[in-house]
């Protein structure tokens, strides 16, 4: 019997933070992370055509001028240098802000 603790994996990106995507070039903001990949085996068989690791961090993200949330796998994010705030009908529920080019998490708003 294995009695060791999984290791966690740190996540390379948190809320507020600007990212790119590596195949699909969109920006967004990060407003959420999974520590591993969180939802049902048919969303990923549907979606994760790459098939990323579902044991590595995981991000909820707003993607800049559209209003679609993605939800994408570490390997496939870089950080976005533009320092540019993003556009998206979202921000207010999750960010209080723009400061040193990142959004500024806020309490969840209805």
């Amino acid at each position: 019997m294995d009695t060791t603790a999984p290791t966690m994996v740190e996540a390379s990106f948190g809320p507020g933070q600007l990212v790119l995507h590596r195949r699909f070039g969109y920006r967004g903001v990060v407003f959420d992370v999974d520590p591993v990949f969180s939802l049902d085996d048919a969303w990923y068989d549907q979606n994760a055509v790459s098939r990323p690791p579902r044991d590595r961090p995981w991000y909820h993200v707003l993607v800049d001028g559209s209003e679609s949330t993605t939800y994408v796998a570490e390997r496939n994010l870089e950080p976005d240098p533009s320092g540019q705030p993003v556009r998206h009908p979202l921000l207010d529920r999750f960010f209080t802000g723009f400061r040193d080019g990142r959004h500024v998490p806020g309490a969840p708003r209805a």
